[in-house]
């Protein structure tokens, strides 16, 4: 099996990634089930990348039901220490329009269905998530969404992340505005956490594709006025992760690459050795 340091999860729309060589996918079971879909390993620009669909081809998987900790685990097994992805979300602010794009730096949870950690049956670890994107690859995004000519793309913004599947109320969609919200979707979360459990650099490539459901003005979200937006965004988002992917470091400085060290409080001899096992892909170098 191929190996990659680069992963890309596809949102809504984005399926497939254009221009992959030396291609082979990959069926991979973990300890948490399998991914959304099989994993397209190729190179891309000469650098080795993997490609996961989160939704499934043909999307079929709804955002409470993305099976993320496979998805991250199984990027992880392919030795992934960057991921890249790319989601659909609705705008909470009159200046941040379709078609545009946001390098989000912060989240707030409002999920209520979803198991947001590796972690838990008798092993503890409380990782640091102040700063929920890796700032390297954000700032590596960003370069390369200028110079890929974006209608407008904003260096950072709040993504709150909703449970779904239906969208906001019109109260809901003020509401995260009071809060300082910048965009609103169903998918960063628990990926973001999970990928920094992992040790994995973590960010998004936002794109709004509606006004969610607070603008006076505009109608409420809908199905078809997302899918007005995505087909530009997607091919947008495609030509960014080709200029990315050969401009991230080898190296790695950030806090995601030893996101576990000091983070695990169960003493190591009382951890199970199933857990032990079952978790030695993300905790084996510290216990």
């Amino acid at each position: 099996m191929h190996q990659a340091k680069i992963g890309v999860i596809g949102g809504t729309g984005l399926y497939d990634m254009e221009g992959l060589t030396h291609i082979e996918e990959v069926n991979i079971d973990t300890p948490f089930g399998k991914p959304s879909d099989s994993i397209v390993i190729g190179k891309l620009n000469r650098v080795g990348v993997a490609f996961l669909p989160r939704h499934g081809r043909g999307h079929h998987i709804m955002p409470t039901e993305v099976p993320s900790h496979a998805n991250i685990y199984a990027m992880k097994t392919l030795g992934v220490e960057h991921i890249i992805a790319i989601n659909s979300v609705g705008s909470l602010r009159e200046e941040i329009r379709h078609g545009e794009l946001v390098i989000v730096d912060q989240l707030i949870d409002r999920t209520v269905a979803r198991r947001n950690s590796y972690f838990g049956n008798g092993v503890v670890a409380h990782i640091q998530f102040a700063d929920p994107f890796c700032p390297d690859l954000r700032q590596v995004l960003y370069n390369a969404a200028v110079e890929a000519s974006a209608e407008a793309v904003h260096a950072k913004g709040t993504y709150v992340v909703m449970e779904g599947p239906a969208f906001s109320t019109r109260a809901e969609s003020r509401l995260h505005q009071s809060w300082g919200a910048d965009v609103i979707g169903m998918t960063a979360l628990p990926e973001a956490k999970l990928a920094r459990e992992a040790e994995i650099c973590y960010a998004i490539i936002a794109c709004p594709t509606d006004y969610d459901s607070w603008h006076e003005y505009k109608e409420p979200v809908s199905v078809e006025m997302i899918l007005g937006t995505l087909q530009r965004n997607i091919e947008l988002s495609k030509k960014i992760i080709k200029l990315a992917v050969s401009r991230i470091s080898d190296k790695r400085d950030c806090i995601c690459a030893s996101a576990m060290r000091g983070a695990i409080i169960t003493a190591p001899e009382l951890i199970p050795t199933e857990q032990k096992e079952k978790l030695n892909l993300i905790i084996g170098k510290y216990v």
